[in-house]
């Protein structure tokens, strides 16, 4: 696998559906149609392009923004949808992978979830946000250290962040330290409080982007969403709190393994597919002046530690079975958790287990 020497990738920069799934699945759709016609390999989505990221929770108080989470949960995507299943076949019957964004539905919570789906249309990996920023945490779950992920695909090895942990060094670290070739960096508008944060500025964010291929001598694919004035109308901005959120703030791009932009941007309020070809041989070059996992790191001296341990809030044990007996999590055990280790007993036990 990844023996390719070239891939053609899109970056999308489009406007998000305004919390309506279907109509966000048929935009999917449609632009990883465009870019397969030009020849593409790739087609990147920005962080909760389904249904569009939740601005609301941003933009007034908690009693206030609660009128809009019925519709958003409705309309964030499960897995096991047949919305994701349109999505998969889209990218079965078009040859191309699709790195998707999106509001993971799941039981009665939600997550800030991206997937890789590849071209024959299977689920290479799914993963969750570990930390949602600021008052994303009123709307989205938690991930675990196996959201980490970097896989090995027919383009080379892929992994992913979402937005703000762009900015987790460690996190960072732990993508490194898996050898990632093409790294996915989904990213909502940036016309959030454009007049209050700079922090939250494409110029800041486009610049964590730039700097983790440097970092991790990879390429970068950043996708962002632009709003619009429907987007601003259905969140009832008005005058009274016009500068929090602007129309546009798109900023897609590409950065090779040397933080090299690869294409032109596109205007900021512009719909479209920023694209350019992937010469994977880059990544040796870059890697002979720095590796920061192998050659030019110093483990003695500072190391990461990522803790796979994760804990389900409930696990469910028969105690007739002897593979849960041997199979047992030894953390589990270390905090004096025990087995059930009496086959004769019918009954069935829960173990409530303590949060990773």
């Amino acid at each position: 696998m990844g023996t390719r020497k070239i891939v053609r990738a899109a970056a999308v920069q489009a406007a998000s559906p305004n919390y309506d799934l279907a109509v966000g699945v048929d935009k999917t759709i449609e632009l990883a149609r465009q870019a397969r016609d030009e020849g593409c390999d790739l087609i990147v989505f920005g962080e909760t392009w389904l249904p569009g990221y939740p601005f609301h929770v941003w933009l007034g108080a908690p009693a206030w923004s609660l009128k809009y989470s019925a519709r958003y949960f409705a309309n964030s995507l499960s897995l096991d949808s047949a919305e994701y299943r349109r999505i998969a076949e889209a990218a079965r019957s078009l040859g191309i992978f699709i790195a998707l964004g999106y509001s993971e539905r799941s039981g009665g919570s939600l997550y800030l979830g991206q997937c890789l789906i590849s071209d024959k249309g299977e689920l290479l990996w799914s993963r969750r946000k570990l930390k949602p920023t600021h008052v994303e945490r009123t709307v989205f779950g938690e991930g675990y250290a196996r959201d980490l992920i970097v896989s090995e695909t027919d383009l080379g090895r892929v992994g992913a962040l979402c937005c703000w942990e762009h900015l987790s060094p460690l996190s960072k670290y732990a993508l490194y330290s898996q050898h990632e070739a093409i790294h996915i960096a989904a990213w909502p508008s940036f016309s959030l409080y454009s007049e209050q944060a700079h922090a939250l500025s494409a110029k800041v964010n486009m610049a964590a982007s730039q700097i983790y291929s440097v970092e991790g001598q990879c390429f970068t694919i950043a996708a962002s969403s632009i709003v619009t004035q429907e987007t601003l109308d259905m969140l009832e901005v008005g005058e009274h709190n016009a500068s929090l959120l602007k129309v546009g703030g798109g900023s897609s791009m590409i950065f090779a393994p040397d933080g090299r932009t690869l294409a032109p941007y596109l205007p900021h309020d512009a719909e479209g597919l920023v694209i350019a070809d992937l010469n994977m041989e880059e990544i040796a070059y870059a890697k002979a002046i720095n590796d920061p996992v192998g050659h030019y790191s110093k483990p003695e001296a500072t190391r990461l530690v990522l803790d796979f341990g994760h804990r389900e809030p409930m696990t469910r044990v028969h105690s007739e079975s002897k593979y849960v007996q041997e199979t047992l999590d030894q953390p589990l055990r270390n905090k004096g958790v025990q087995a059930l280790t009496n086959p004769a007993q019918e009954t069935e036990k829960s173990l409530l287990q303590e949060p990773s």
